[in-house]
């Protein structure tokens, strides 16, 4: 594995216990330059792993509840009249970090969820037709429940389409719970245990290696052939879009170089698909109600699709 990578995903693991997997498509996600959904119930640690990746990648962070009163300003900024200046003056918006946990993002207004889509496409904001830059790099780790629909509004499509993953913790297994007692005995918090491993210029050095990660032809061809077997699916009204095809090919550019190579495998792809693709397809009425699963679909593609040898 990667040094660096590997040193960050130790750092992680001292304060979230039995998620290996997930730490790991969390730090390949964002060395793919790519913003995570975290679909889960609460209290499973998805604010923790945010602030564990921001202190141990060294990282400005910034978090936001969302409710219905959030307003698109609180997010991208506003204008203000200086009186000294007899100027406006731009007070720049709780987005501006490289890390941003946008907390129950489906509770906020369709208005206030635009403005974050803004951010997350563009990595800029548009005030009073001014735009402003934000940092690099810039992530989005949105959370939001599953279960329960009071008070929500629903991502649009197109705002689901734009994160690059979209991952579950899940329930701790009883040994991983009974880990996290025994490490927050006497009243410590395992996040005070992790240390900083790097810093932005390093990140932004990994993000640049992983575009440079070389990928032949054939396994071009096996990402395409893999997006386009959801497209016109019997059990889908939708399929992957243009984008997931490139966020896919992203996804095993960084799994491959967090293993420590330079080259893509299809094995890669295969273990990239599943949080890339999921939160993507839509299923028909018919696959909803004999309880088809958009994973139980990727599975079975990953499965009749032949494996190139290269």
């Amino acid at each position: 594995m990667n040094t660096v990578s590997e040193n960050i995903i130790n750092e992680i693991k001292k304060a979230i216990c039995g998620k290996d997997h997930i730490i790991t498509q969390t730090l390949t996600g964002i060395l793919a330059g790519g913003h995570i959904l975290m679909e889960d119930v609460p209290g499973v640690g998805k604010t923790t792993m945010a602030l564990a990746f921001s202190k141990t990648m060294g990282l400005d962070y910034g978090r936001v509840q969302f409710t219905p009163d959030v307003l698109p300003s609180d997010i991208t900024g506003f204008s203000l009249y200086d009186k000294k200046t007899e100027s406006m003056k731009y007070q720049q918006g709780a987005v501006f970090h490289n890390l941003f946990l946008a907390d129950e993002l489906n509770r906020a207004s369709s208005r206030t969820q635009s403005a974050l889509l803004e951010a997350m496409e563009e990595s800029a904001v548009t005030v009073d037709g001014n735009t402003y830059l934000l940092p690099k790099p810039f992530i989005v780790i949105a959370t939001q429940n599953p279960a329960g629909s009071s008070g929500t509004s629903l991502l649009p499509d197109s705002q689901v389409d734009r994160f690059m993953i979209r991952i579950s913790m899940g329930y701790p297994s009883i040994s991983a719970e009974t880990a996290m007692i025994d490490a927050r005995k006497n009243g410590v918090n395992p996040l005070d245990d992790v240390k900083t491993v790097c810093d932005i210029e390093t990140i932004l050095k990994m993000q640049k290696e992983v575009n440079e990660v070389f990928i032949h032809e054939k396994v071009i061809n096996y990402i395409v052939v893999l997006i386009s077997k959801t497209r016109g699916h019997k059990d889908l009204e939708r399929g992957g879009s243009p984008r997931s095809t490139l966020a896919l090919t992203a996804m095993a550019k960084a799994y491959a170089y967090i293993n420590g190579r330079n080259y893509v495998t299809p094995l890669d792809v295969q273990n990239v698909f599943i949080p890339v693709i999921t939160h993507r397809l839509i299923l028909t009425p018919e696959a909803e109600v004999n309880d088809k699963s958009s994973v139980e679909i990727a599975n079975e593609i990953i499965k009749n699709v032949p494996v190139p040898k290269i």
